[in-house]
């Protein structure tokens, strides 16, 4: 079975306020019947991991959702990253440049990859987005919007 060319890879845990920005900018496309589409994949999880390299065998682009720490960021960032050698060695997570690292060790190369970073303002748990990450949780919905438009239009 031919896997779909792009993936858009959105972690965070539910539980955990602004935390939850990556799932549930994934919802919005669900919502928006994106998840329908032959070219796009959509996965979630709660954090990234070894694992999740193999998820990024045959594709053409793959897209990272992440909530970001206050200050890391200036609202929304998308920019492209690449593979790097980051393995933490007591935990399973991993950074994206990690997992395209592991990528690369596996099949040779990773596919081009990319990362928005959504700024929250509260993690704490069992608390529900703050009105910040709401704010932009609308701009980079947009923003993860124009990404699948560029891909597709490339892939044309």
């Amino acid at each position: 079975m031919k896997r779909p060319p792009l993936l858009v890879l959105a972690v965070g845990n539910p539980s955990r306020g602004d935390d939850a920005l990556g799932p549930l900018l994934l919802e919005r496309l669900t919502a928006i019947g994106l998840d329908a589409a032959d070219d796009v994949e959509l996965l979630t999880d709660f954090q990234l991991q070894v694992e999740h390299a193999l998820d990024l065998e045959g594709r053409r682009a793959v897209l990272f959702v992440d909530a970001a720490r206050p200050g890391s960021v200036d609202g929304v960032c998308l920019k492209p990253i690449r593979a790097e050698a980051h393995l933490a060695p007591v935990s399973h997570a991993l950074s994206a440049p990690a997992v395209l690292h592991v990528s690369t060790l596996l099949s040779g190369c990773a596919p081009p990859a990319w990362l928005l970073a959504v700024e929250g303002d509260c993690f704490a748990l069992k608390e529900g987005l703050s009105p910040l990450a709401q704010q932009r949780l609308e701009l980079a919905f947009d923003v993860l919007l124009g990404w699948i438009a560029t891909q597709r239009a490339a892939d044309a």
